[in-house]
């Protein structure tokens, strides 16, 4: 409806001017007026709902058995509560893959191939798998777009409870993702080919960080 009464807003969207401005917006004709507020609603109910399921999530987090694997994995850069949820649920036990290239054979991020008699062409990731958990990684790949660095993000956000190991392995991470996007740029790579190598190598620093955490929680059982 802006679009077709030719109204656009010049900064980034989505921010608190961006929502100031389009509260503030009329229109000529009442049932433009009407039908927008009805967008804007909405637009608010929708977010209320997340926000009273993120809250949900979160308080019955802690009396799951795999709480702390989620935890853990939340040292990553990008991987918020939600995507280490749904990768875990997803997932399960992530010792199951002997060794990170199943993990990302199993997610459909490898490069597959082409066969016909003596011809093999290589393809682009097979794609098999879970697309929604892909989509979730492609989302965490993302964040490494920029140079490596410990903002606030994690140091505000990351549980308390994540171990220095965890930490360790994030920062791993995060210097070697950031250095492969940014390579695989300027090699004139397109963007979405740099994430999805991004994405890729992130699903092997996760399988990592989930087989420790497992680790420990059996040896505590034990104990």
């Amino acid at each position: 409806m802006l679009l077709r009464t030719d109204k656009r807003y010049a900064g980034k969207h989505w921010t608190g001017k961006h929502r100031t401005w389009l509260a503030n917006q009329s229109f000529s004709q009442p049932s433009q007026q009407i039908a927008f507020q009805h967008y804007c609603q909405s637009l608010e109910q929708i977010e209320d709902r997340i926000l009273q399921l993120d809250q949900e999530i979160s308080r019955l987090l802690p009396e799951w058995s795999l709480c702390n694997l989620v935890c853990q994995l939340q040292a990553l850069k990008g991987v918020g509560q939600l995507i280490a949820i749904t990768l875990v649920a997803e997932l399960g036990d992530f010792s199951r893959f002997s060794n990170p290239k199943q993990l990302m054979a199993f997610l459909g991020l490898v490069p597959g191939e082409y066969s016909s008699g003596n011809s093999i062409r290589p393809r682009g990731i097979t794609k098999v798998g879970n697309s929604e958990l892909r989509r979730l990684l492609y989302e965490a790949a993302w964040s490494y777009r920029t140079p490596a660095k410990v903002g606030a993000w994690l140091i505000y956000y990351r549980p308390d409870s994540v171990t220095q190991y965890s930490k360790d392995i994030a920062w791993k991470a995060q210097q070697r993702l950031c250095s492969r996007y940014r390579t695989l740029t300027a090699k004139g790579k397109k963007s979405q080919v740099a994430i999805t190598a991004v994405a890729r190598e992130l699903t092997g620093f996760m399988w990592d960080i989930a087989l420790a955490a497992q680790s420990s929680f059996s040896q505590q059982k034990q104990n």
